[in-house]
């Protein structure tokens, strides 16, 4: 027979359950209105180490916030509109770029072709004697302009949600998340929780920092190297490749696609095409495993099948801005786990697979046993 205590765990750990599936549940169904709300709290634990630097040289925090704000948003609203143009221009040639990939593919594209016919003859035999059906009537055009209202409502509510809680969280600082977070859980006071966030704060900032400057010059050199070349629009590959390189793996892979798609597009020999795919694959590989561990370092030492699962179903829970979130979610449950007194188990879930530092104390041990030194 199990104990009474074992019983009582195994309640426990499924009430836990049940509780973590409620939760994601609530998060995938009401996501309209938890998506702003996530982003905004990202963005404010990113811009919140300006403020709190006006803040020490006793500027008001909502003063300070609101500085800080709108000079972030301005940026991003120079970034977007320095891709408006090249981008439109793209859009509009996109009827043309689609013959040129049919022409060029032509050779693939009767096979394909040929293959399908093939399997429609075979349908078709199959289905033989059997009744056509009369298609669906055609969808009424009239729900088209209500469809696009709906569209445009729920964006502007999601954006002045994002703007209006970003300012809010920037001008209370640490101090009212702390007590916030404090007033829910009766075990922690706030001055824990305050230390606590103060450390998620400074690390996910500084490591959006320093992202984000390395980003800046992966950009430069992706949009150097797509002028050397002679690719159309070089800078607005370079801004692609800056922008989604703030995603871990999936953003250079599509900046790849993307440019060498261009590519094939605009020449004809496949050697440029291969010279650039391959330089860009050649410059991302070493952004990626030689920068950025060299400059992130320890602050992004999480498994990357946990990263790329975060990915995962943070797009099939939130779509592009799970994705945008999975891996600071990843980092701030590191820095917690870090500073908490039951994190042991979470650093060992969440930390790289690596045994290196083991195999070497091992070695050590059996060419020096019982803690003998080498003769000199």
């Amino acid at each position: 027979m199990s104990s009474p205590t074992a019983m009582h765990v195994g309640q426990f750990s499924a009430i836990k359950i049940l509780v973590l599936g409620g939760i994601g549940l609530l998060l995938y169904v009401a996501h309209v209105a938890f998506i702003p709300i996530a982003l905004a709290l990202l963005f404010a634990l990113i811009l919140s180490g300006p403020v709190e630097w006006l803040f020490r040289l006793h500027v008001p925090r909502s003063l300070s916030a609101t500085i800080i704000l709108i000079l972030a948003l301005g940026l991003i609203a120079g970034a977007v509109d320095l891709m408006w143009a090249p981008t439109q221009i793209w859009f509009a040639a996109a009827p043309q770029t689609m013959k040129v990939i049919k022409r060029k593919l032509s050779p693939a594209m009767k096979f394909i072709t040929h293959v399908e016919e093939l399997r429609s003859s075979a349908g078709n035999i199959a289905a033989t004697g059997q009744p056509g059906t009369v298609g669906p009537a055609a969808a009424d055009n009239e729900s088209a302009p209500v469809l696009i209202l709906d569209a445009t409502r729920e964006a502007v509510v999601s954006v002045l949600t994002f703007v209006v809680v970003t300012l809010f969280l920037l001008a209370g600082g640490p101090p009212m998340l702390a007590r916030m977070t404090a007033a829910f859980v009766d075990d922690l006071n706030a001055g824990h929780v305050l230390a606590i966030i103060e450390k998620v704060r400074g690390e996910v900032g500084r490591f959006y920092v320093t992202t984000a400057i390395i980003n800046l010059g992966f950009g430069l050199a992706t949009a150097g190297i797509m002028t050397l070349y002679g690719m159309p629009t070089p800078y607005l590959w370079g801004v692609l490749a800056a922008g989604l390189n703030f995603i871990p793996y999936a953003g250079s892979t599509a900046t790849l696609i993307v440019v060498t798609l261009v590519a094939f597009v605009t020449f004809d020999g496949i050697g440029r095409v291969l010279a650039v795919a391959g330089s860009y694959l050649l410059l991302a590989m070493l952004e990626g495993q030689i920068i950025q561990p060299l400059f992130v370092g320890r602050r992004l030492k999480i498994n990357p099948l946990l990263i790329f699962l975060g990915l995962w179903f943070g797009g099939l829970f939130w779509g592009l801005a799970g994705v945008i979130l999975a891996t600071p979610a990843l980092l701030t449950l590191k820095v917690i786990a870090e500073h908490a007194i039951s994190g042991k188990s979470v650093m060992e879930f969440l930390g790289p697979n690596s045994q290196a530092p083991d195999v070497a104390s091992k070695l050590k041990k059996l060419v020096h046993p019982r803690g003998r030194k080498p003769r000199a």
